[in-house]
């Protein structure tokens, strides 16, 4: 077995996960509606993916 040759102190340890940091997503415009989007992602105001109609838009939202 692995065993460690001597104790990590709190400090160190820390230091590890100091860098651990959440990011934003990285947010492009759509190219049918020109709306801000998740890249790869069906974009959520007209249901377009790849210049292509996925999801149906109701007209009770418009």
């Amino acid at each position: 077995m692995a065993v460690p040759k001597g104790k990590q102190s709190k400090s160190r340890t820390n230091k590890r996960f100091a860098n651990y940091k959440a990011t934003a997503p990285t947010l492009v415009e759509c190219p049918h509606c020109h709306e801000l989007m998740q890249a790869h992602r069906v974009c959520k105001n007209c249901g377009y993916y790849d210049k292509v109609e996925v999801v149906a838009q109701s007209d009770a939202k418009k």
